[in-house]
C-alpha cells in the first residue's frame, strides 16, 4: 500500500473534490470521525466543513492547515469497506491525527479502489500537530498495515514510481536532451491522450512541444521532432528527432497510444466528473485567470491556444486525477474553443445547462468564515498561470503532476520572496 500526504490552505477545495465524486456516483463517504452527524446520512460540503470550523478559527499561524491523504492498496488487493475504515482509523491514529475530525472517502472511478482522507493538522487550541519524520513514519506504517491486513506489499520500484516527479525542461540548465527524455519516455505510462494536439497540450506543461517533419513517404509523415520551450512557450533550442528517445516517442507508437486511449476513455466515468467541474468553473467565474485557478485547485490544468490576433482556437483540459487529457470540444460542444473565445474576448456569457452538482461561490474570506447553510462548494483559489513563476499545488500535492520550478504557487512564492527581502533589509 502506498500513502500520499498533501497539505494546502484550502479545506473547501479538498472537500469539494471528494464530494464531487460522491455526487457523480464515483465515490462514497465511508467514515466520519468527530464530525457533526447528519440524520439523513447525506452531506454537503458546507455541512462537512462545519466540523472543522473551530479548529480553523483557533488556528494560530499554520498556513497549510488542511490535510488530504490518499491510501492506495495494490490493484490486486480486494479490500472491503470495513477494512478500509479500519485502516483509515489506524493510519490517522498512528500518525497523530486520531483525535482530529476527519472524513474518509472511497473512490471507485478507476480500476483500483482507494480512499482519501480529509482533515486539518491543527488541534482545538490552534497548535500545529507535529509532522516530524512524517514520510518515514508513514512508510513504516504502510508496511505494518500490509502485514496486519494481509495486503500485497508495495515493492521499492512501485514506491519509487509513485513518487516519480516529472520536471519541466529548463533549457538554461543544459543537457536538454536528457531532460526531454525523462519526460517523453514515461508520460504514456501515466497519461491518456487521443490526438497529437492533446499530447502537445500535456507536453506544454513541461516546456516541450512536438513538430511533424515536413514531407511524406508513402502517404505518411516521415517523423516527429521534440522542441524545448522557454517559460513564454517560445522555442528555446534546437529540435531533437523522436528516434533519440526510443520507439515510444515516435509517431507510430503515439498513434497506437491514441487509438488505445480513445477506446479506454469512450465511456470512462471520469469524463462526466471533469465536465461537471469545468461547467461549474465556467458558470462561477468571469475571466480566464479565475477559471484556471478554480480548476487548478481541483487538479485540472487548462491549456489555451491563441492565434496572432488573440482569438482562442483551441482549449484542452488536463485532468491529473484521472490522468487523462481532453480537448474541450471532445468533452462537449458547450466547451469548445469558440465558447471560451466569445466569453473571454467578446464578453458573451455562454448559456450552459445546470451542472449536476451545486455551483460554488467566489470567496476572499478565510476558510473558517463558513457560509450560510446551503449546499454549495467554495474554493479558495490559487494562482497557477503556467507561463508565470509558479507551480500548481493541486490537491495538496497528491497528484503526479510536473513539480518543477515553473509550477510553484505564484502567490505563495511571491509572498516568500517579499518576506525574505524584508528580513534581509532588517539585518
Amino acid at each position: 500500500m502506498i500513502a500520499k500526504i498533501g497539505r494546502s490552505a484550502n479545506l473547501y477545495g479538498a472537500l469539494a473534490y471528494n464530494q464531487l465524486k460522491v455526487e457523480n456516483e464515483n465515490g462514497q463517504i465511508l467514515f466520519a470521525n468527530k464530525m457533526i452527524e447528519n440524520a439523513s446520512g447525506h452531506y454537503s460540503v458546507t455541512q462537512l466543513a462545519q466540523s472543522f470550523a473551530p479548529y480553523l478559527i483557533a488556528n494560530r499561524n499554520t498556513e497549510k492547515h488542511t490535510l488530504h491523504i490518499s491510501l492506495n492498496p495494490d490493484p490486486n488487493d480486494k479490500v472491503s469497506d470495513d477494512k478500509f475504515r479500519e485502516m483509515a482509523e489506524e493510519y490517522m491514529r498512528e500518525m497523530g491525527y486520531g483525535e482530529q475530525p476527519f472524513v474518509v472517502f472511497k473512490h471507485t472511478d478507476i480500476d483500483r479502489s482507494h480512499i482519501h482522507i480529509v482533515s486539518v493538522c491543527v488541534d482545538e487550541q490552534g497548535k500545529k500537530i507535529s509532522d516530524k519524520f512524517e514520510k518515514m513514519r508513514s512508510m513504516n506504517l504502510c508496511r505494518e498495515l500490509e502485514r496486519k491486513h494481509d495486503l500485497i506489499p508495495a515493492t521499492d520500484k512501485e514506491r519509487n514510481q509513485n513518487d516519480k516527479v516529472f520536471r519541466p525542461v529548463d533549457y538554461r540548465a543544459g543537457d536538454v536532451k536528457s531532460q526531454i527524455a525523462s519526460v517523453v519516455r514515461h508520460l504514456p505510462n501515466y497519461y491518456q491522450y487521443q490526438t497529437l494536439g492533446e499530447y502537445n497540450a500535456l507536453l506544454s506543461l513541461f516546456n516541450i512541444t512536438t513538430e511533424k517533419v515536413q514531407g511524406e513517404l508513402h502517404g505518411k509523415m516521415q517523423g516527429l521532432l521534440y522542441v524545448p520551450l522557454n517559460e513564454k512557450g517560445e522555442r528555446a533550442g534546437h529540435p531533437f528527432k523522436a528516434s533519440l528517445f526510443g520507439k515510444s516517442a515516435g509517431l507510430p507508437a503515439l498513434e497506437l497510444h491514441f487509438a488505445k486511449c480513445k477506446t479506454a476513455l469512450k465511456d470512462h466515468p471520469s469524463k462526466h466528473t471533469l465536465k461537471a467541474a469545468i461547467t461549474i468553473a465556467l458558470k462561477s467565474t468571469s475571466d480566464e485567470q479565475a477559471f484556471k485557478k478554480q480548476l487548478a485547485e481541483q487538479g485540472i490544468n487548462v491549456v489555451v491556444r491563441r492565434n496572432d490576433t488573440g482569438r482562442i482556437y483551441g482549449i484542452t483540459f488536463i485532468d491529473h486525477n484521472s490522468k487523462a487529457v481532453w480537448n474541450g470540444s471532445r468533452l462537449s460542444t458547450e466547451l469548445s474553443a469558440n465558447i471560451f473565445n466569445d466569453y473571454w474576448n467578446n464578453n458573451i456569457k455562454p448559456e450552459i445547462k445546470e451542472a449536476s452538482v451545486p455551483i460554488p461561490k467566489q470567496s476572499t474570506s478565510n476558510d473558517a468564515d463558513l457560509p450560510a447553510e446551503e449546499p454549495h462548494h467554495l474554493f479558495d483559489f490559487l494562482t497557477t498561470d503556467k507561463h508565470e513563476d509558479g507551480l500548481v499545488e493541486a490537491l495538496g500535492g497528491l497528484l503526479p503532476e510536473a513539480q518543477g520550478e515553473d509550477y510553484e504557487e505564484q502567490d505563495f512564492a511571491n509572498k516568500m520572496k517579499k518576506k525574505r527581502k524584508r528580513q534581509r533589509g532588517q539585518k
